[in-house]
């Protein structure tokens, strides 16, 4: 949640900044319709056709401008009076900056897509990668390393590709791949490419370029990526959703780097399905898994309140279940660590290899049960017992034999797609995103440096919207001027989270390809799991209502104080 999306009950906190924001813009914009009716002027309305007498949470209180200075005929004068507009506008917007800032929110939070109450939920799932165990940033670089020496070893790729290591800020999860192009790129919720997020190799590719080859920057719905953001059936965009996909994502940069550099023709769709196979080998081969088991310590991270919510829902009388792709040693050998020898007395089904998202579509794979050696056994399973170890399944087969069905089970993943998206439109489980990468961006936007430069971009887009009916060419000039200004504060903005690709949740305004999934597909969706020991089990979950387009930006709506203040909630409750 952007700090500066809190409702606006927070902000009216400093009454004499809000009473002069609101007794401005109702003086400002009675005398500019007075001297705009003429013209036939749409100054009394925004872009949208809504009354703009208050552009809600941009800007603040500025000095009165008298009529005949709006109204002048002078270009000076007029120049002069935009600039104090300007400037005003500018002041009191960092009056409002404090206020702000001190409404954190805070990263622990839990928030909500969709109403939803624990007290309803009875079973709870979870993925094992990345929900239960987290990992250090040494797993991304051993990925790449194996994926790496697999393409010069097997596929006889170039020597020189052993100079590449991985790269641990270049990419964000999320992105598109163009396989065709070999261009990498961040894409809104409207199928919109964001400019200056567009990269071959490792160099940006220029707005110019980009416009050029896909005839404006909109992708078509048929060339994207399908259901599961795979590249299949004619699409050529790639999603990558997971985690994982960090490593994958850097060496297609590097391999074409390498390619463009030493002038090398190559074919961009053999260069994916090399960089993918090589991948995937990292993991059916079980070198990353041998590799972590070697070396557990070094490439996951404790989980000690991992165990903390499990207990704490073991304790209240929830059942527990665990389904997961990662294969049952390795699973074993880091839940022994994360939690202690006893972890599968905690669940009343466990499940391995479970091949998701096929676990949830495909009914012709049954379950089969494994030994603690890791032996298939041959016996038909009628019934999932708490202690034994399942292979493959699938989830038609798993609701028939436990009964678990629809809104009491609550299930948790990272991957928005082979997680959860089957989960929540066939089933009517509800489901719960955990994203790693929001605590960091959360982080970033509670700063003061952050919530400044977006309050102040917020407040002249304001000001772009209703200015820009003066047409004359000196206002022009100087409306261009602060076009200029706020195109180089999106791209500052966009550079406090990753300097190639912004946020993860957002382009320069617009929801990501990614959020428009995640808000379809989760229910809630958090830092990580340890955020439930925030909250006791009888709480429910509220969207926060904010206004959509055509409506009223001041209205009394609930408050995210829970966001802000959750430590005392804790305190209060004496969750666990």
């Amino acid at each position: 949640m952007s700090t500066l999306s809190l409702p606006l009950s927070n902000l009216v906190r400093n009454k004499d900044s809000f009473k002069r924001l609101i007794t401005h813009f109702k003086y400002l914009h009675t005398k500019s319709r007075r001297c705009l009716v003429d013209s036939g002027s749409p100054w009394m309305f925004g872009a949208r056709g809504r009354k703009s007498g208050l552009v809600s949470q941009r800007l603040s209180s500025m000095r009165e401008v008298t009529a005949a200075n709006m109204c002048t005929n002078s270009s000076d004068d007029k120049i002069s009076w935009l600039w104090s507009v300007y400037n005003e506008t500018k002041k009191q917007t960092e009056d409002l900056v404090p206020v702000i800032s001190n409404n954190s929110v805070n990263p622990d939070t839990i928030f909500a897509n969709n109403e939803m109450s624990l007290q309803d939920i009875e079973i709870y799932g979870f993925d094992y990668d990345y929900t239960l165990a987290f990992y250090s940033s040494h797993l991304h670089t051993i990925i790449f390393n194996i994926a790496r020496d697999i393409l010069i070893q097997e596929h006889r790729y170039p020597e020189g590709l052993r100079e590449y290591e991985y790269i641990p800020n270049f990419v964000i999860r999320g992105l598109h791949y163009d396989v065709q192009k070999a261009l990498l790129m961040k894409i809104d919720a409207f199928h919109y490419i964001q400019l200056g997020t567009v990269y071959r190799g490792l160099n940006p590719v220029p707005d110019k370029e980009v416009i050029a080859m896909y005839e404006g920057s909109h992708v078509p719905l048929e060339i994207m990526s399908d259901f599961y953001g795979k590249s299949s059936h004619g699409q050529t965009m790639k999603q990558f959703m997971d985690i994982f996909s960090l490593p994958e994502m850097s060496l297609l940069s590097c391999v074409n780097d390498y390619f463009m550099k030493h002038n090398i023709d190559y074919e961009p769709v053999h260069l994916y399905k090399d960089v993918k196979e090589a991948i995937g080998d990292v993991h059916i081969r079980g070198l990353m898994y041998r590799a972590v088991e070697a070396d557990i310590e070094k490439y996951i991270c404790y989980g000690e309140q991992t165990h903390a919510v499990l207990r704490k829902l073991s304790r209240n009388g929830k059942k527990m279940f665990l389904i997961t792709n990662s294969p049952f040693d390795f699973v074993d050998r880091g839940m022994n660590y994360i939690v202690g020898k006893d972890w599968r007395d905690l669940f009343d089904v466990v499940i391995v290899q479970a091949d998701k998202p096929s676990f949830f579509n495909d009914r012709r794979k049954p379950f089969r049960r494994v030994t603690d050696k890791g032996v298939l056994l041959w016996d038909r399973i009628h019934h999932l017992e708490k202690g034994q170890i399942y292979k493959q399944g699938n989830l038609y087969e798993f609701l028939r034999l436990t009964g678990w069905r629809g809104s009491k089970v609550l299930y948790f993943g990272d991957h928005i797609y082979s997680d959860l998206a089957d989960l929540t439109l066939k089933h009517g489980w509800r489901t719960g995103a955990i994203i790693p990468e929001l605590r960091k961006e959360i982080k970033m936007m509670n700063t003061e440096e952050y919530v400044h430069t977006m309050t102040w971009l917020q407040a002249l887009t304001g000001l772009l919207e209703q200015m820009q009916v003066h047409r004359d060419s000196a206002s022009q000039t100087v409306i261009q001027q602060w076009i200029n200004e706020r195109e180089d504060m999106r791209s500052r903005a966009k550079g406090v989270f990753n300097a190639q690709f912004g946020s993860l949740f957002r382009t320069y305004h617009n929801p990501t390809y990614f959020s428009r999934r995640l808000s379809r597909f989760a229910d809630i969706y958090m830092a990580s799991l340890s955020c439930l020991l925030n909250y006791d089990l009888q709480h429910t979950f509220y969207p926060r209502r904010t206004p959509l387009q055509h409506e009223s930006p001041i209205w009394p709506e609930q408050t995210t104080t829970g966001a802000m203040n959750i430590q005392n909630h804790r305190i209060k409750t004496g969750s666990e």
